[in-house]
């Protein structure tokens, strides 16, 4: 019987078996070696850290980890969860099962970008999904930023505003848009292209856009607000609550609506934010916070006991 499983190893599982580690909790953490931001070179915004590779990042977490003994790690896919507070069981996909008291949801979420050849083979390189995470290296350049419904063309008037003086709305085929959308977009010189895209070609500073009516556009960088989807089910298994965008209910404890089972990471938010955030000191923020309030939940109902 462990303290805790934590299901996911990013940055917020991680940080999450970190700070439990230290408080001497018995932790095992499920790695299915899979991260969002595995397509990127760099991560931002992490203080120290900035510019560094999310890659190493990960591979310093587990060799800190390793220092605490009460903490193990296991590369393997989560295939259930059931059971309820103070007796959880994890099954394994080899069938193996694992027993705890409280559980960690750090899986994350998938990017499910545009299904146009070449945008997912450059989704992270030189096709950016977040202005935040990538904006700054794109200052100057000329954008395309492609999207069909509000929220993703309305990314351009941010990029625009921020980054570049040069940036066109790719909408891969005429797709119904507000006229006041549209009316916004030319009035700050931000060009629409409906014409249906084909293929993308070219690396960053060198992208070039194909339409299907034969015509070309020249790009040095792309951004693209791709929809997400949960990385797992487990959540749904629990009886977590969601929110309408597939985000995990979390409170400011980062608990869920299933007792004892906490969500951290991108995979959920607060009912009062408009969407999960996608930072990686965000995640590793949300894990801590997840830890520290489960561990002080354990402590109080072990003095009740």
């Amino acid at each position: 019987m462990y303290d805790v499983i934590v299901i996911g190893g990013g940055p917020a599982g991680l940080s999450a078996a970190l700070v439990l580690g230290r408080q001497r909790r018995q932790v095992l953490v499920v790695d299915g070696g899979e991260v969002r931001n595995a397509p990127a070179d760099e991560m931002h915004m992490y203080l120290s850290r900035d510019g560094f590779s999310p890659h190493d990042m990960l591979a310093l977490g587990r060799d800190e980890l390793a220092g605490y003994p009460g903490v193990e790690r296991r590369s393997a896919q989560v295939s259930d969860v059931a059971g309820a507070i103070d007796e959880f069981t994890v099954t394994f996909d080899d069938g193996s099962v694992a027993k705890a008291r409280r559980l960690i949801l750090a899986t994350g979420l998938v990017d499910e970008p545009f299904d146009v050849p070449g945008v997912r083979e450059r989704f992270g390189s030189s096709v950016f999904h977040c202005p935040f995470c990538h904006g700054y290296e794109t200052t100057g350049k000329t954008l395309a930023v492609l999207g069909r419904d509000v929220p993703q063309v309305m990314l351009a008037l941010y990029v625009g505003d921020r980054y570049s003086d040069d940036v066109v709305v790719v909408t891969d085929g005429p797709h119904e848009l507000p006229t006041e959308v549209t009316d916004r977009l030319e009035a700050h010189g931000v060009e629409i292209r409906t014409e249906a895209l084909t293929k993308v070609t070219g690396e960053l500073d060198g992208l070039v856009l194909h339409f299907a009516d034969g015509s070309v556009l020249e790009r040095q960088a792309m951004f693209h607000r791709a929809p997400t989807r949960q990385r797992s089910p487990l959540a749904q298994q629990l009886g977590c609550e969601m929110f309408d965008d597939g985000s995990v209910r979390v409170d400011e404890f980062q608990a869920t609506t299933v007792p004892g089972v906490s969500a951290a990471g991108d995979m959920a938010r607060l009912p009062a934010l408009p969407d999960a955030l996608t930072l990686v000191s965000q995640a590793a923020a949300d894990g801590v916070r997840a830890a520290v309030w489960l561990e002080q939940g354990m402590f109080r109902a072990s003095l009740q006991s």
